[in-house]
């Protein structure tokens, strides 16, 4: 799962998000277990928006973030400064292995079977830049995209050496989490 350490107000704090859905968060904040909830379906191009974290609710206006960047941020009628120093995503993220065999139709139909070297999304959002073409050598742990999230952009790596053999995603596209950005091999 993605991890961040952040900045705000010269304090630091981390967050460590352990299992997302489309609008659901389980997080640690500084290792305090937290459930945050969005209140819309589209962050696209939304400035302010409204999250419930632990039952409580917070309006939120912030401009786009950028990684080592400071960018303000008010939450209700408070302002602050924010810089993402770091972004980690473990590999728990990408599949290299194949998926198992789906039994059932409709499993199939609602399932995306993933094949051996597919680098999956994990998350939904707005495909902001694609590093890579058909053909090219990839190195371990290089960045193939930047995937958008609620404002925020996640570098997606590759775990491992290869030739990439699919792209596919472009630039502004949307993607949704568990699609197949790219095979490598």
């Amino acid at each position: 799962m993605p991890s961040y350490e952040i900045q705000v107000d010269d304090n630091p704090h981390k967050i460590e998000l352990t299992k997302t859905t489309q609008k659901t968060f389980t997080a640690k904040i500084d290792d305090k277990p937290r459930t945050i909830e969005l209140e819309t379906d589209k962050l696209n191009g939304e400035q302010a928006f409204t999250i419930r974290i632990d039952a409580k609710t917070y309006r939120i206006e912030l401009s786009r973030i950028e990684q080592k960047k400071t960018f303000p941020i008010k939450v209700e009628e408070a302002a602050f400064k924010v810089e993402v120093r770091t972004s980690n995503r473990k590999q728990a993220f990408t599949s290299f292995e194949p998926t198992p065999k789906v039994t059932t139709r409709k499993a199939a139909l609602s399932k995306q079977v993933a094949v051996e070297g597919a680098v999956i999304a994990p998350m939904t959002g707005k495909m902001v830049s694609v590093k890579v073409k058909k053909g090219d050598q990839v190195k371990a742990n290089q960045v193939l995209c930047t995937i958008e999230a609620m404002k925020m952009e996640n570098e997606i790596t590759t775990p491992k050496a290869g030739t990439v053999q699919e792209v596919n995603v472009q630039d502004g596209q949307p993607v949704n989490e568990g699609e197949t950005l790219f095979i490598i091999a």
